[in-house]
């Protein structure tokens, strides 16, 4: 059976503790009662919907329990009486639990005014978490007997990959199909979830609220909870034991590109603690067990990094052309668009499958050819190994897992040929990145991410323990993956830089913002050889999640991230994309932006407007070998300078173009074309164009992979994942 879940124990702790600091933060600022109430409102809405539909998820999963006790005493039973209370022990239990929680939430939200109260129903939820302590002992025994018995029973099999899970009253789908392994592990999930909610619900309500001390008590509860699941059951969910009878405990796993062949390969990287395996899921005959492949190891006593200085060049890697990787992401988001045409027009299911395995596709293919950043590893008694990532943030935390570890008393090794097949087998149960990071992977009921346009300004940073030339990135979530999306200045020879930079982010999909700290490197010997460019160093690193109820406001969020010592304060805003998109042809017709096209090139005698000529030379001439040249933001208050010299006709322009920042040049000319009262494509010829893109589809039988699949891969997609 296939996965679908993955989230770490520790992992929702942490951000447990980071809400709590935010909702803290939020309550010492002052928060307007009516507000918080109606944010409370909020809150409780979206996890009312929620909660049916945990509620549908644990009735699919009793729903084959009857008939399989009914079966259990015949003389040809599905399963033994003993496996069955094995596989659902305290599923029951727990569904009653939730059951009566959600009777008696409802018509609190449904009915609601200021004096609801409802915090001893969330402080009951929590008095019965024992239930849940039981079901988790219980849990590894249950997916290993569900396992053995899917493989030496067809019946079971079939009955366990296709559980139909019933959707929300209000949604169009009628039933969703999931394995039982995915719902098994859907109540573990919940208590973290739930305790998420009680951080949020504290955040909005009042101190002086007669639910606030209920919340809080039933926050500790869950806490603790969690902290003890995360002792017991981490141990047992990602060690294995070797044949020498030593415990060898998984680390971290994922999913990276790796340069093998002059290819890109997409592999499933696995840090234990003694050794870094490379591997690739092997294709599963039908009622097989999925098994990895082992490509290469490395023990980490042998494994080092080459310096910048050191390294080879990467092999050759043809990189997709930019416009080949927009055309795709509006592949992805057109199909994305028919799949929820098809669901709210209550399509055939067969369509949809169709659809979702083409937009699939197309995921797999951006999440392979998008990576460029280089990741170099070296076995100092043999080879090395590329890897491309797309984000530097990911980059630094494989670096410093391996270097933690490093740390400590290693033994360099061979693993003998039973030792590997042990140490690959265990990969599969002990994975806890089960899915490539892909929107079409995502559950129906995980957030979609916000869409629209991110407002950042990056204010300052303190605690550098010594001046430095410094500078910050941001990135943020975008299609599955992250990628970089602004740059400050470089502030120099300082502990205490100030930026006051603000950046406008295109949000598609996006949940998280990721600030990363540098130290500018201006040492040409620290070149890397893989893409020319000089290494900076890190000096800190930090995330957060792009909670819709925060970030949706019209006023400015201030925000403090910390990162190794390093506070960085920054403060965003966020705009739908409806809202953004909106065009507002300007007043003064005496300007370029927000004037027609044709009144411009009328007024300057040319068929091209002057500042798209002039930005696209100064981008030609500077920008081409840009990594994202059209994609990382820049500073707003540059853009809007060059927007106000254009817009003045001023004769400053050339001199002003050659000593800005070229990201700033480029995010001008978005900015013109984005301004325009009528888009490039016009309103009158829209459906034209649109006609010819669906004819272009239609005409190409053939899967979008036709000619960019790498040598060796092939798709089997379900809902589940997919073997490569």
């Amino acid at each position: 059976m296939n996965s679908k879940h993955g989230r770490a124990w520790g992992l929702s702790v942490a951000e447990g503790k980071e809400r709590e600091g935010r909702g803290a933060q939020g309550r010492l600022l002052g928060v307007e009662t009516g507000k918080g109430l109606e944010m409370r409102k909020l809150v409780l809405s979206g996890f009312l919907a929620s909660e049916e539909i945990y509620i549908n998820q644990l009735e699919a999963l009793l729903l084959p329990m009857k008939p399989l006790k009914a079966t259990a005493t015949t003389s040809q039973p599905v399963l033994t009486i003993q496996q069955i209370e094995t596989i659902f022990y305290k599923i029951q239990d727990i569904y009653e639990i939730h059951k009566e929680f959600y009777d008696n939430l409802c018509p609190k939200v449904q009915q609601w005014d200021s004096q609801v109260t409802m915090g001893h129903l969330f402080q009951k939820l929590a008095s019965q978490l024992g239930v849940y302590k039981a079901f988790v002992d219980n849990y590894k025994v249950a997916l290993e007997t569900a396992e053995k018995c899917s493989q030496s029973n067809n019946q079971f099999q079939k009955i366990s990959e296709e559980l139909k899970v019933k959707g929300p009253k209000d949604s169009k789908d009628s039933h969703t199909s999931v394995t039982m392994e995915a719902l098994l592990y859907k109540p573990i999930d919940r208590v973290t979830r739930s305790t998420l909610v009680l951080h949020d619900l504290l955040k909005h309500t009042p101190v002086d609220h007669p639910d606030y001390p209920l919340l809080q008590d039933a926050l500790r509860i869950s806490q603790n909870f969690l902290s003890s699941i995360n002792e017991d059951i981490d141990p047992r969910r990602t060690a294995v034991t070797t044949p020498k009878g030593e415990t060898r405990q998984l680390v971290k796993d994922g999913f990276l590109v790796e340069v093998s062949e002059s290819s890109r390969k997409l592999r499933h990287v696995f840090l234990f603690t003694d050794v870094l395996l490379c591997a690739k899921l092997k294709k599963a005959s039908a009622g097989k067990h999925q098994q990895y492949d082992c490509k290469w190891y490395i023990p980490l006593a042998d494994l080092v990094f080459p310096s910048p200085e050191e390294s080879e060049a990467s092999p050759q890697v043809h990189p997709f052309p930019d416009h080949e990787l927009e055309d795709m992401k509006m592949k992805i988001s057109a199909l994305k668009s028919e799949i929820q045409k098809e669901k709210a027009n209550k399509g055939q299911s067969r369509a949809i499958e169709r659809l979702k395995k083409k937009m699939f596709e197309n995921e797999f293919l951006l999440l392979l050819n998008s990576p460029t950043i280089p990741f170099r590893i070296h076995n100092r008694n043999g080879k090395s190994y590329l890897f491309l990532l797309s984000s530097d943030y990911e980059r630094s935390e494989w670096r410093e897992a391996i270097q933690k570890l490093q740390k400590k008393d290693l033994q360099a090794f061979v693993l003998s040929s039973v030792e590997l097949q042990v140490l690959t087998g265990s990969c599969f149960k002990l994975r806890t990145v089960h899915n490539i990071p892909v929107t079409s992977n995502k559950d129906d009921d995980e957030s979609p991410g916000l869409y629209g346009f991110l407002h950042v300004i990056v204010h300052s940073a303190k605690g550098f323990k010594q001046s430095a030339n410094l500078y910050c990135t941001l990135e943020v979530d975008s299609f599955g993956y992250f990628v970089s999306k602004a740059k400050t200045r470089v502030f120099r020879d300082t502990a205490e830089p100030k930026w006051d930079e603000e950046f406008e982010i295109e949000l598609e999909g996006s949940q998280s913002l990721r600030i990363l700290c540098y130290e500018k490197c201006y040492d040409k010997t620290k070149v890397n050889k893989d893409n020319n460019e000089i290494v900076d160093k890190i000096m800190g690193k930090g995330q957060i999640q792009l909670d819709p109820q925060t970030v949706e406001t019209k006023n400015w969020h201030t925000d403090v991230i910390e990162m190794n010592g390093i506070k960085v304060e920054f403060s965003m805003k966020f705009t739908s994309r409806d809202m953004s998109l909106k065009r507002t042809p300007s007043k003064k017709q005496t300007g370029v932006f927000g004037v027609k096209i044709s009144v411009v090139t009328k007024r300057e005698r040319s068929k091209v407007p002057y500042i798209v000529r002039q930005c696209v030379e100064e981008v030609e001439k500077r920008g081409i070998e840009e990594v994202g040249i059209y994609r990382i933001s820049g500073v707003a208050t540059d853009i809007q300078a060059l927007k106000a010299v254009f817009d003045a006709n001023n004769k400053d322009i050339l001199l002003m173009l050659s000593d800005m920042d070229i990201n700033a040049i480029a995010g001008t000319l978005k900015l013109y074309f984005r301004e325009l009262p009528e888009p490039l494509l016009t309103d009158r010829l829209y459906p034209a164009f649109m006609e010819g893109i669906a004819a272009e589809r239609a005409e190409k039988e053939n899967p979008p992979l036709a000619g960019y699949v790498p040598a060796g891969f092939i798709f089997s997609h379900t809902d589940q994942g997919v073997s490569y």
